[in-house]
Parts: C-alpha cells; structure tokens; sequence
C-alpha cells in the first residue's frame, strides 16, 4: 500500500504542491510494480488509499500522461501503461537521437573549459547506490547520470527533451534491473573519460556503442520475465 499523503503543508520538497507529491506517489508505485501494467487507476480508491480529494488527484493524472505512465481510456479512465516491444524500442531509438548528440556537445562543452565535476558527481552516486542494492535507487542514479550529460551540453531544448522521457527510462531500468549495475557502472565510467577527453567522436561513439549494448541485454531480459507483452 502507497504511504498516504498527510498535507500540502509538509510537503517532501519546499514548496511542493500536493498534487506534485500525488504525481510523484504514484509514479513510483507504477515503477516498483504496485500498480501494474494494464492497471486502471480507480479515483475513489487512490484517493482513499493517499487520504486526499480527488481535486489534486485529477491535477496529478495528467503529469503522468504525459511522462508516458498512464493513458485515458473511454470509459476506464486512467490506466497504467503497458510496455510493448514497439515502446521499448523507440524509446532506445530517441536515446541514440539524444543521447549521442549529448555526449558530443558535451564533450564539446567540456574542451571550450565547461567542468566535468557534475557528471563525476553523479556518477559517484551510482557507486554509492550500486552498493546498496536497491534496484529502485540504482534505477534513478543511472537515469541521472545520462540526465547530467545532457545537462553538460548547456543546451536548454535538449534539457527540455530529456525530462520527458527520463520517467521512462527509470521504468525500464528497474524492469531490467537484474541486469548486473556493475557492467552500467563500467559503461557510466567509460562515458565519463570519454566526454572528460574532450573529444567529441570518441564521446559519441561511446555513447551509441553504450545505449545498443543496453538496448540488447534490456531486450534480452524483457523476453525472459515477459514484461513485454508482446514478447510473451
């Protein structure tokens, strides 16, 4: 059962909005599998289970419309999303748009004098949550860490891009998450010297060969656990 949510007034972030903090409650419920893929997301019930109006329930569904973790359907309403083969699959393609591009800007922003300290940061971070094993925090390290890339590249639309599917990303990270983190540690690590080189090829090319390596070994594991309807 979700934690409920006591108030707007002690929120977990300052100046948090309740329906920032249903958003957030429900995303990762969706996630870590509480609400599973196919689900329909009851407003009676989720309002009694968080101990809130339906008000800021119905302010919270649409954010998660559009991060791509719940559909309106007629007459069901809001239902959890169900990954497909398709999905997984344009969401490595729009990676590979992205993402390469990112690593070279990056690399780019790094040999004009940009500091590589936020992306060492962050990559500091995975270490510390591989050690812990929670799939859930090794799931939202490494999707930071890919977030500081494109931070790095100071490029304001590519930021924007990146925050609508950085949900989607952790979600199928923590579906993939018996995968071994120590081999996206590896990847992460080698990502971090490439763009630290200042050499925008080497960066780029590290960064596709990492994605369609991550692209194979999530495809493989997706198969194996059916998480992927159309795979079963």
């Amino acid at each position: 059962m979700a934690t409920p949510i006591a108030s707007a007034r002690d929120p977990k972030v300052p100046g948090e909005s309740l329906s920032r903090r249903i958003y957030d409650e429900l995303r990762e419920g969706i996630i870590r599998g509480r609400y599973p893929q196919g689900s329909r997301l009851a407003e009676q019930r989720l309002a009694e289970e968080l101990r809130v109006s339906r008000v800021p329930l119905r302010e919270a569904v649409p954010l998660l419309v559009v991060d791509g973790f719940v559909r309106t359907l007629p007459r069901r309403g809001a239902v959890v999303t169900t990954w497909t083969v398709d999905m997984a699959h344009e969401l490595f393609d729009l990676r590979l748009c992205m993402e390469v591009g990112a690593a070279r800007f990056a690399a780019r922003q790094v040999a004009r004098g940009q500091s590589v300290e936020p992306l060492r940061a962050a990559l500091d971070r995975c270490r510390e949550g591989v050690r812990t094993g929670d799939p859930y925090r090794i799931s939202g390290d490494s999707t930071e860490f890919h977030e500081v890339v494109v931070d790095l590249t100071s490029n304001s639309l590519m930021r924007s891009v990146m925050r609508s599917v950085t949900g989607r990303m952790m979600w199928l990270f923590y579906l993939t998450s018996e995968l071994n983190p120590d081999d996206a540690l590896d990847g992460h690590e080698e990502l971090l010297r490439a763009v630290e080189s200042g050499n925008e090829r080497v960066a780029e090319s590290i960064a596709y060969a990492h994605i369609e390596r991550d692209r194979d070994e999530s495809m493989r594991v997706l198969v194996e656990r059916r998480d992927v309807p159309d795979l079963a």
